[in-house]
């Protein structure tokens, strides 16, 4: 029998990937290129979504070049996107009307808390599953159109689109100007503010509170499903699945079963726990959110602890700072010391998201005296990831009752140990890496060859998931709970800050 491969791209927040996998799981070949970051303001990130295309079109050749295949040998091809990042582009022209506004952006904040009124963050929770926070991506749309002279009448009248990174990748790679596609998925659609969780169609109670034109936004699909055949150096690859980073990890790493949960470390860190086929609304800081849809079958849904800053907390530290040359050189200094030496960071840059969700906070260092060094500040940065990811779990808790007893996790911070060590410390709970730690990638291609019969069922797509490393706790109760005090007193100390 032939060999089948299925192509992935991961259009990340600061590269964009193709993975091309094989049948087994196991990758036969990777591309990677990364864009810029534009800052025009304090709290605005912006990309250019045309260069983030042409860097996509780079990487699908270059992975098909590295493993030696030509495009009619993929079965399918999934999507992976970062969520919330928004682009608005003109249907006839194929340009974007102005940068794509990333979710890492805060310009939406004062926006958002008009939106809210009297009733104020929690005013489309009960449908959408989410607060009112800059974050999420309808705002941001709102933003562009309340922004951009002329653009509300234009989108009004049907000649502009709208969509997450998703969107803008499928209708470019089916044919764009000439007859691309506008879908999303249901995973990125939940993210926007816009989506009723019940439904999985678009909230008009929602677009007319905000005042967004239906007509910009594009059809919500499954997240495994064929949504047409790519054109252009894909010709007549099945464009099969999409999903939110987020989700295509959770789907990756084979989270399938109701209360499995995995933790993504990349620039923030993203905790899910799969709640089988019914939203849990949160009453404790988590977003509820659609975990994956294959085809026509009932979706599964999320609990999502949302941290903004984690990864990137160790870009700061290596290039605003400059104590690193490279990122990886922080597990060699943090190590170099036994404790942070009293010394906490909150990486608050853009405000906190779960479980606070408060847009007013701003990264603060506590704690210092003058006998700390360069490597207790490092380790400090790492632990950062631990804390904040331990107040995820224990809001998880309070909303499903269902307490973690492991932890699955992927990313590129998972390389580090001593950093993954301190996670199970913080947890108390063992912590577990896959073989393939490339799960986001492996989501959207699993997704794409489900619906593709490249395979038979989520049991043979569970039976390649393999233990890699798995970490223990060391940590005593004791020095954990003084530990997690001082770290609850370093947040309190970040909150406030930000006025306008």
């Amino acid at each position: 029998m032939t060999e089948q491969y299925v192509a992935a791209i991961d259009q990340g927040t600061t590269s964009s990937r193709c993975i091309i996998f094989r049948q087994d799981g196991s990758i036969a070949a990777v591309d990677q290129q990364e864009h810029r970051q534009i800052f025009p303001k304090p709290g605005w990130v912006e990309h250019d979504a045309t260069e983030i295309w042409s860097k996509v079109q780079a990487v699908v050749a270059g992975a098909l070049a590295k493993a030696g295949l030509r495009a009619s040998q993929l079965s399918a091809l999934g999507i992976t996107n970062q969520r919330e990042t928004t682009v608005l582009w003109d249907r006839s022209t194929g340009q974007p009307v102005h940068n794509a506004i990333v979710w890492q952006d805060t310009r939406t904040a004062a926006l958002c808390e008009r939106l809210g009124g009297e009733v104020g963050q929690d005013r489309f929770r009960a449908s959408t599953g989410l607060p009112l926070a800059s974050y999420f991506a309808g705002p941001k749309a709102l933003w562009l159109l309340e922004n951009e002279p002329g653009l509300r009448e234009r989108a009004a009248a049907g000649e502009i689109a709208f969509g997450t990174m998703d969107t803008w990748l499928i209708w470019n790679l089916t044919g764009g100007t000439e007859g691309g596609v506008h879908v999303t998925d249901v995973t990125n659609a939940s993210r926007t503010l816009l989506m009723n969780l019940e439904t999985l169609e678009w909230d008009t109670s929602i677009l007319e509170a905000m005042d967004l034109p239906a007509a910009m936004l594009p059809e919500i699909r499954p997240s495994s499903t064929v949504y047409g055949e790519a054109t252009g150096q894909l010709a007549g690859v099945p464009v099969a699945s999409a999903l939110g980073d987020q989700q295509a990890a959770v789907f990756g790493q084979a989270c399938y079963a109701e209360g499995e949960a995995k933790n993504t470390y990349g620039t923030g860190s993203f905790l899910l726990l799969n709640t089988g086929t019914r939203p849990v609304a949160s009453e404790h800081g988590l977003l509820t959110t659609v975990g994956y849809q294959l085809g026509e079958e009932a979706p599964v849904y999320c609990l999502e602890g949302s941290i903004a800053i984690t990864g990137a907390l160790v870009q700061w530290f290596r290039d605003q700072l400059g104590i690193i040359r490279d990122a990886a050189e922080i597990e060699e200094l943090a190590a170099s010391v036994d404790d942070n030496g009293g010394a906490y960071i909150v990486p608050a840059f853009s405000g906190l998201f779960a479980p606070y969700w408060r847009s007013d906070a701003r990264g603060v260092v506590t704690g210092l005296t003058r006998y700390v060094t360069k490597a207790h500040l490092a380790r400090a940065v790492l632990e950062a990831t631990s804390w904040q990811t331990r107040e995820v779990v224990d809001a998880m808790y309070q909303d499903s009752g269902v307490p973690i007893t492991s932890l699955k996790v992927d990313g590129g911070m998972t390389a580090n140990g001593l950093l993954m060590q301190h996670q199970a410390d913080t947890l108390d709970v063992p912590v577990t890496r896959p073989v393939i730690a490339e799960t986001t990638c492996l989501g959207a291609a699993y997704a794409a060859g489900l619906a593709t019969g490249v395979w038979s069922g989520l049991d043979e797509l569970r039976s390649h998931w393999k233990q890699d490393a798995q970490w223990t706790p060391r940590m005593t109760a004791e020095e954990r709970d003084a530990e997690f005090r001082n770290w609850r007193k370093a947040v309190r100390r970040s909150l406030d800050w930000q006025e306008d």
